[in-house]
């Protein structure tokens, strides 16, 4: 009994003593984020037709995030991540002598999944990829009338980031997004850099 006690003991001073695996990345986050976003459509297929378009659009984007990480070991970390972002003004335009097409994209959202790797405790290094959603609007222009009509359009995203804890429970992040919207042979891609900075629960 005395040799089982004392090896309890000394398993758990061991177990006290040995450093704890940093958890900086585990559980729940909110955030918001923000940046620069380029639209480029060439002929996109809309529910108007396909639209006679040749043009590429910048702007910025400000949304909103949230997910969850979980840190596999000390140096793997996987998760699952859904955005919201508003677009800011700034149609896609292009004028023929026979017509004037516009898209004005509004709204999208994103669901995604991540993994990173640790190169620090406090610094990962990761990539993304997923589903995405985008709103938006397109208007035809004729000397015979004009025709309008909105539309969600499906497509997926993949990128990259790096993410830093600043201080406990607060990260932030810059990353790089590509999207790609196209159906039926027409082109309708973004893409993004976006800063963002979340609270971790």
């Amino acid at each position: 009994m005395r040799t089982i006690l004392a090896g309890t003991a000394l398993l758990a001073g061991v177990l006290a003593a040995a450093p704890a695996m940093a958890q900086n990345f585990n559980g729940p986050y909110v955030g918001v984020q923000g940046g620069w976003s380029e639209e480029i459509a060439r002929n996109p297929r809309t529910d108007l037709g396909v639209v006679p378009l040749d043009a590429t659009r910048d702007s910025a984007t400000l949304g909103v995030f949230a997910g969850y990480d979980y840190q596999y070991s000390d140096k793997i970390v996987v998760g699952a991540e859904g955005s919201f972002n508003f677009n800011t003004k700034g149609n896609l335009r292009s004028s023929t002598a026979a017509s004037d097409v516009t898209i004005d994209p509004k709204y999208s959202f994103d669901i995604t999944a991540r993994a990173g790797y640790l190169v620090t405790p406090k610094t990962l290094v990761y990539v993304r990829g997923g589903y995405a959603n985008e709103r938006f609007r397109t208007t035809i222009a004729q000397a015979a009338g004009s025709a309008s009509a909105a539309q969600n359009r499906d497509g997926w995203l993949v990128g990259a980031g790096v993410e830093r804890i600043i201080i406990p429970h607060v990260s932030g992040r810059v990353e790089y997004r590509y999207t790609d919207f196209s159906k039926d042979g027409g082109q309708f891609d973004r893409h993004q850099v976006l800063a963002g900075v979340a609270y971790r629960f």
